[in-house]
């Protein structure tokens, strides 16, 4: 077992399957794209354990609160981390995390989006340690995302071999 698997079983975490996509979407991009030693996440959302979109849905400050939009965002982490590890074979092979994008749904008066993808930083960082998990980041309120999903995240990490 790798080094990040065993961390991720030893916090009782598990990666979810593949998005299950609604019938009849064609989403015509790749979820990974590595080349050299980048790999590019596309944008993720949190999942259930089955690859199904997670149901808290809605605009943060408004349907969904800041600890639910802290909790997708933590979820959207695992979805993406399922993704990495389908694409390296590997987890151990992501030697930093270099860049982080959150996106927030947000109502027109909600503001403190760092607060929700902190979700996503703490969880990374927990998993891989300050090191290697320590990123550079940015995070908007929009006034949508894909299926009503509260939080939308992409990534770029660096990877050995």
């Amino acid at each position: 077992m790798s080094k990040i698997e065993a961390r991720l079983a030893e916090l009782g975490l598990i990666l979810p399957e593949p998005i299950q996509v609604p019938a009849g979407m064609v989403l015509p991009f790749s979820w990974v794209r590595a080349r050299g030693n980048r790999v590019y996440s596309s944008g993720h959302i949190a999942l259930n354990q089955d690859g199904s979109v997670a149901q808290t849905l809605g605009k943060v400050g408004a349907e969904v609160s800041q600890e639910q939009g802290y909790e997708a965002a933590r979820m959207t982490g695992l979805a993406m981390l399922g993704s990495l590890k389908r694409e390296l074979g590997d987890l151990d092979r992501i030697t930093a995390w270099l860049r982080v994008f959150g996106m927030v749904n947000t109502a027109p008066d909600y503001n403190s989006y760092p607060m929700v993808i902190n979700g996503f930083s703490d969880l990374i960082i927990e998993v891989f340690g300050s090191d290697i998990g320590d990123h550079s980041r940015s995070a908007v309120g929009l006034a949508g995302l894909p299926f009503g999903t509260p939080v939308e995240i992409e990534a770029e990490v660096e990877i050995s071999g």
